[in-house]
């Protein structure tokens, strides 16, 4: 064991100080907020712009390659002129809060430009996710997003590419924007050309009647069967949340500020959090359209050979994407870790052996350690709520993910439900309701105004409550054994996927009123072909799993799953090797990626019948919802 003095430093990086104060109520409710006031924050998103605009005109605040692979950058004086520009042209076309824009495409300059001239001007946008356009094979949940929006001009960056889907969804009078490829067979306007609209005093005009309340965007968050939410995020709700975190990490504003980020915008984490934070610290967003898969990382990597990032954010699979690069490629690592003050994950935990082989990377990089730090929220928060910065506690029980203090200006409500506590939370950075659902926005708040959050978080030390809180999964996914025994699935499924990766890229539980757990299993398919060498390389999924080698590690894995379990409640008797992928269109997966359990389980459900007929333990592979195969 190394001695004290031998465990490499961590990189010292500058923190804000997070503490809380429980206060406990009626009927064992248990009231949560930080001891700290927060800071004043500016009634529009855009007074930053105009701020760096001013102060560093000539700063890159976005960049991105180009067709050739360089860099093409913008600077804050050019993202204030394109904004006003763009700005007069969507006031021009009689846009407002009842004729939004909707931008179909990701992340480029053209979409940052577009939001930030519709935030500057006071017209609400809303960035859909391009899978309800390029994955989706029925369209129907962009056709009712649409119908919802009632846009008055529609936007994607290629119009070949999203052509099909502006057909089958949006009205033939409605104007369609495009940007680096033309639409077939219906009339659209071009970018470049709305850019070069001269502005005049109407633009100066609306921007000073933008103010807290208004409507700066519309996120969609995927319901659980039904179509997605519309969560109206306002100005005063984006600006609160970027003074929450720059309490946290005042690091940010302290220094230039570099982010290579390939987090969608669609979602709250990318488009508000990271780049609402390159917005207000005035820093330089690299925008990298890698992603976090055996494929697509090889962008991110590119990009990290060549710039240097202050702070880092990923989800795990992300992390663990890239670790191989960081390995193999020294000056990769070096690149990579010169400048990091801090790296950030959410969206489920990382398992320790990553964690450490991350700070083995950087110790041999830069002979220091990185910080890594986590978080909790979500779309209606815009998204940030708790903060978990204790740095020194890196190896972490995946199965119950510390997700830290709750951020000044948050008041937390646990309400208990269950056996657990139901987290419910007040501040300025809460959604007033969903666009145009006056029934769901009722329903989203308790009596005393608290959004329901619908999480479950308990203490991670109940005699402690400095060291934070726990995440312990969605309160609507528990259920009970016909023993009547409870089973909680957010610890079990983390700690399935720890234990499983990174042969398991997702997993939902079944059992209830059943007795004995069962396991339907996603397999990483790319993961899976590498224990099976001798396949060749078009092998169908079928074939991958039926592989000895893969059979094998997947009794192992549970087998290890069996051993460490608690009881009938932990133990999974029976699991399924899926080789159908998740499905958009039947709502089991969201378009960012996370698994639905309930529509998983009502698809298939004659595979959640197969496994209850055979004798435990029992381990199939089933193939395209048709027929199944012993392993």
């Amino acid at each position: 064991m190394l001695s004290r003095s031998k465990i490499p430093q961590l990189r010292a990086v500058d923190l804000g100080p997070l503490d809380v104060e429980i206060e406990r109520g009626r009927d064992g409710v248990i009231y949560a907020r930080a001891p700290f006031a927060l800071a004043a924050y500016d009634d529009s998103v855009t007074a930053r712009l105009d701020h760096w605009a001013s102060l560093a005109p000539d700063r890159i605040f976005l960049a991105e390659r180009d067709s050739h692979g360089a860099w093409r950058s913008l600077t804050f004086a050019q993202a204030k002129a394109g904004a006003r520009a763009l700005g007069q042209a969507l006031l021009d076309r009689g846009l407002n809060a009842q004729s939004p824009l909707v931008i179909l495409s990701g992340n480029s300059i053209a979409h940052a430009l577009l939001g930030l001239a519709a935030l500057y001007v006071g017209i609400p946008y809303a960035p859909i996710s391009p899978a309800y356009a390029l994955v989706s094979q029925d369209f129907a949940k962009l056709k009712e997003i649409i119908a919802r929006l009632t846009p008055g001009l529609v936007f994607a960056q290629d119009g070949r590419r999203f052509g099909a889907a502006i057909k089958a969804c949006v009205p033939d009078h409605v104007e369609i924007l495009v940007g680096d490829a033309p639409l077939v067979a219906r009339a659209a306007s071009d970018f470049s050309r709305l850019l070069a609209t001269t502005p005049t005093r109407a633009v100066e005009a609306a921007h000073a009647k933008v103010g807290a309340d208004t409507i700066a965007k519309i996120l969609f968050t995927s319901g659980s069967m039904a179509a997605p939410k519309g969560v109206v995020t306002n100005h005063r709700m984006l600006c609160a949340n970027q003074v929450m975190i720059a309490h946290a990490l005042p690091f940010l504003g302290k220094e230039p500020l570099v982010l290579v980020d390939w987090l969608p915008w669609h979602h709250s984490f990318g488009g508000n959090h990271n780049f609402g934070m390159a917005l207000h610290h005035g820093g330089t967003l690299y925008i990298d359209q890698g992603r976090p898969t055996q494929a697509g990382i090889a962008e991110t990597v590119r990009n990290l050979r060549e710039i240097s990032p202050t702070i880092f954010f990923n989800v795990p699979k992300g992390y663990e994407a890239l670790l191989p690069y960081l390995v193999d490629n020294r000056a990769l690592a070096e690149n990579f870790f010169r400048s990091l003050k801090l790296a950030f994950f959410a969206g489920a935990s990382l398992p320790p052996p990553m964690i450490a082989a991350f700070d083995a990377i950087a110790t041999a990089s830069c002979g220091e350690r990185i910080g890594m730090i986590s978080g909790f929220g979500a779309t209606e928060t815009a998204p940030s709520v708790l903060f978990h910065m204790d740095l020194t506690q890196s190896a972490l029980d995946p199965t119950f993910p510390r997700v830290g203090l709750p951020l000044p200006g948050i008041a937390l409500k646990l309400a208990p439900s269950g056996g657990k506590y139901e987290a419910r939370v007040k501040g300025p950075n809460v959604t007033p309701g969903y666009w145009r659902d006056e029934n769901l926005t009722r329903r989203a708040f308790d009596a005393e105004g608290y959004y329901r959050l619908g999480d479950a978080l308990a203490f991670a030390d109940d005699s402690e409550p400095k060291r934070g809180f726990v995440f312990e999964g969605r309160i609507g996914e528990d259920f009970k054994l016909s023993s009547s025994t409870s089973v909680s699935i957010g610890p079990l499924r983390a700690r399935i996927l720890a234990v499983g990766a990174p042969f398991l890229r997702d997993v939902v539980i079944s059992g209830e009123n059943r007795d004995a757990l069962a396991a339907l299993v996603f397999p990483d398919f790319e993961a899976c072909r590498g224990l099976a060498p001798d396949l060749a390389a078009g092998a169908e999924p079928i074939d991958v799993l039926s592989h000895p080698a893969v059979r094998q590690k997947f009794h192992e894995i549970f087998g290890r799953l069996s051993a460490m379990a608690g009881g009938a409640s932990e133990r999974i008797m029976r699991a399924a090797l899926l080789a159908e992928p998740p499905a958009i269109d039947a709502s089991e997966i969201t378009d960012k990626g996370t698994i639905n359990q309930r529509a998983v389980l009502h698809r298939r459900a004659e595979v959640v019948a197969a496994l209850y007929e055979g004798e435990e333990p029992l381990l199939i592979v089933a193939a395209e919802l048709r027929g199944k195969a012993a392993l």
